[in-house]
């Protein structure tokens, strides 16, 4: 078993005597009046600082402050040169690289590739404060400034990046991020356990050269470590016999998976029995990034093997040769165990934005000013989501005190505070102290998944922590109400009714987001998520709790359109089935393929990762790609836009789908020329007794209530993938697919979901 040392135990660094700083320091000037010659380490963010747990700089700030090291933060530097990331001086150990709590190109882009014009994590929501591949251009000015200081990549840019990858936005494989950054050292995932061994490693006079062996960290090799023995990716997961390459290391068979993997058309989860070479003395060889340039199946097959080496228990090193040299990425890091997530999240935050903003507001922070994240890790395994990747499939929780202690600093340190606690959730709102209930099983279990294609047996499913936690918080003295806004995960919530109960009465404010994605088997299959049976078992729970409590409260699911494997019937289907629920798309949002989830590997590759890739005797996937064949999807779920009936109307005759243009209840749009015949409340779709409305985004993209003007409460909820509100009251769009404003909305951070930088 891997062992680990606890952050906590590490003796601390001698400027420990400097205490925390109100604020850690974004200037010279504030150097001064904390009494600093120099900075420790520097920490340069591609967003603005918050000293909020929810932002990356600030915990990893925090904790390295709690260590003793004297932390400063460059907070969206001018890039064109070296001058502004010399604000601080020059570092003493390292300067730690981060693009902010999102993909500086996901915050940049839509999913059509086209530029946004807005940054929720900017203040006064400006844009254009961070450049592309942001992670690349800061390492490269911090290397002019300062040559000789070693630069450590982190956050969910470095992260999802640190193998070779599919770019989508230049439409190619790239290099590792830590070899086109030429940087000293990449660390992944939820990272404190290796950035404090970092730091006091170097504290101690070590070269960060020799580093190469710490957990949940990537470094680039002239050559592997010849104590380890190699084992060839293909004699894991064979992709054909173009990949066939005998290595003499190895000694074992191709490691079993379930019979039915490679027959059926329905992707079977991965069941992999543990390797009986010991993970410690082994590593795994990736296909070379040159081998992947030109390779989709080998790229399929790269994905794949890669998804099953992230049990931070039982996995092996990566190695990838990029040119002559070799990409060596550790194990995933140790998770935290709760007395370490309490320690991280008591750090003195000042829980506000830095002073120098001024009156300028932050999107991002407005709206999780008053949320409190519960845990960490998602073991749900979605392909187009690239949280497992990042943060693990290990939930990784706090106590129960921590959690109501912070609430109550809430309500002595946050401005305005109404009473109103806006979220307690994470990735998922119901995933709080579930996980594995065998640890042997765990540390050695391979699934993509504990839910898909159906809840692991050995899951735990008792909500009874999570219920006690929400009765305990609602009952603190001067708290009014305790929303629940993360996304609930609707397959597990039906296993404990009484979890359903306790948030449907308490802690639904009107509407409450769930996110069935599609509505088709197959495209459900592939995205790895339950099937409706699911969403209709949950919805009549949501229906008869609401019942009971006395209150008209309403769901609102959300969707993707053009996921890969979609193909144009299930779209159609999917808007016959919103059709028929009386739902309305305002804003929708096509899939976006971020690096390193599956569903990117579909895209790229079009062939289907989940299940053994071949050169010969494969099925193809369908992909949704080029401009018209996206725009299609996206017109299904805005069946009911005037706009879209042309292109609809040609894409049902193709399909021999006539039957379903007219005026009948059953047809999806109408007769050509009933455009003219509308009201101008009708062509936009505002007609005051429209159908139960929604959007729909991508899971990593921003999404934020505005608050009331009054009040300053949050407006109703909203929804990511695709959200619904019903009539009546029912809240228009709030949010589009890129990230845009729309009708008073604004976007949601991916706060409590990705809120790391250099961990």
């Amino acid at each position: 078993m891997r062992t680990f040392k606890d952050i906590r135990d590490y003796p601390k660094y001698w400027a420990e005597c400097f205490g925390p700083a109100p604020f850690l320091p974004t200037s010279r000037q504030e150097m001064d009046m904390l009494g600093w010659d120099s900075c420790d380490i520097i920490i340069v963010t591609g967003d603005a600082y918050v000293d909020h747990p929810s932002f990356g700089m600030a915990v990893i700030g925090r904790t390295l402050e709690a260590q003793g090291f004297r932390v400063g933060i460059i907070s969206q530097p001018e890039w064109q040169d070296k001058k502004a990331f010399m604000a601080l001086g020059q570092p003493n150990l390292f300067f730690g690289i981060t693009a902010g709590n999102m993909d500086s190109m996901i915050n940049r882009y839509t999913a059509d590739r086209k530029p946004r014009h807005d940054d929720a994590y900017t203040a006064g929501n400006a844009g254009g404060k961070r450049p592309d591949r942001a992670v690349l251009v800061y390492s490269q000015r911090c290397k002019e400034a300062y040559k000789e200081t070693p630069i450590v990549l982190g956050g969910i840019e470095a992260s999802l990046r640190r193998l070779a990858h599919y770019d989508y936005w230049s439409d190619k494989v790239r290099r590792s991020v830590l070899c086109d950054a030429k940087a000293d050292i990449l660390l992944f995932g939820n990272a404190e356990r290796a950035l404090v061994d970092v730091a006091h490693r170097l504290s101690r006079g070590e070269n960060i050269a020799d580093m190469t062996r710490i957990p949940g960290t990537a470094v680039m090799l002239k050559k592997v470590p010849e104590d380890m023995k190699e084992i060839d990716s293909s004699r894991i997961d064979k992709p054909g016999k173009a990949m066939v390459m005998p290595n003499p290391y190895v000694t074992e068979t191709a490691c079993a998976t379930d019979k039915g993997d490679v027959k059926e058309e329905a992707p079977k989860p991965v069941m992999v029995r543990p390797s009986r070479h010991d993970a410690e003395n082994s590593f795994v060889r990736l296909p070379s990034y040159e081998k992947l340039l030109n390779d989709r199946i080998l790229y399929a097959h790269a994905s794949r093997v890669m998804h099953l080496e992230t049990n931070p228990y039982s996995a092996r090193a990566l190695v990838q040769k990029h040119g002559e040299r070799e990409l060596w990425v550790n194990t995933p890091p140790i998770p935290l165990t709760t007395e370490e997530m309490d320690y991280v999240f008591g750090l003195p935050f000042a829980r506000v934005p830095h002073p120098s903003y001024g009156d300028a507001k932050i999107p991002a922070y407005e709206m999780i000013k008053t949320s409190v994240n519960i845990m960490r890790g998602c073991f749900g395994g979605c392909s187009f989501c690239s949280i497992t990747e990042h943060e693990g499939r290990i939930i990784q929780n706090r106590s129960k005190d921590s959690i109501l202690n912070e609430i109550k600093e809430i309500k002595e340190k946050v401005p305005g505070f109404t009473g109103v606690i806006s979220d307690l959730g994470g990735p998922t709102a119901n995933m709080y102290r579930l996980g594995c209930s065998d640890p042997r099983a765990e540390k050695n279990c391979r699934r993509p998944s504990c839910v898909f294609p159906k809840i692991c047996e050995k899951l735990d499913t008792d909500h009874k922590h999570t219920i006690d936690l929400y009765r305990e918080a609602r009952e603190l003295e001067g708290v009014k109400k305790v929303v629940i806004a993360s996304g609930v995960r609707y397959d597990l919530a039906i296993e404990s009714p009484e979890y359903v109960k306790e948030l449907v009465t308490h802690h639904v404010g009107g509407y409450l987001k769930i996110a069935p994605e599609h509505t088709e088997k197959g495209t459900l299959d592939l995205m790895m998520k339950p099937g409706m049976g699911a969403y209709d078992r949950f919805k009549e729970l949501f229906e008869k709790y609401s019942k009971e409590a006395g209150k008209k409260q309403y769901l609102i699911p959300y969707f993707i359109a053009a996921h890969p494997g979609c193909t144009d019937e299930d779209m159609m289907n999917l808007a016959l089935w919103l059709k028929e629920n009386d739902f309305r798309c305002d804003q929708v949002q096509n899939f976006y393929p971020s690096p390193m989830c599956n569903a990117t590997a579909m895209y790229h590759s079009e062939a289907n990762p989940l299940k053994r890739v071949k050169y010969k005797k494969r099925d193809d996937l369908f992909v949704a790609k080029g401009e018209r064949q996206r725009r299609l999807h996206k017109a299904f779920l805005r069946y009911h836009d005037p706009a879209n009936w042309p292109l609809l109307r040609e894409a049902l005759i193709s399909m021999g789908k006539r039957h379903l243009i007219g005026d009948r209840p059953g047809c999806l749009v109408p007769r050509e020329g009933t455009e003219a015949e509308m009201t101008p409340a009708q062509r936009r779709g505002s007609s005051r007794h429209g159908a139960k409305r929604f959007a729909t985004k991508h899971p990593n993209q921003p999404d934020i209530r505005k608050p009331n003007q009054r009040s300053g409460k949050p407006a109703g909820k909203k929804p990511t993938n695709g959200k619904a509100t019903p009539q009546g009251g029912k809240p228009k769009a709030h949010s589009n697919a890129g990230g845009k404003p729309a009708q008073g909305g604004k976007k949601r951070p991916a706060g409590n979901r990705s809120r790391q930088a250099v961990r």
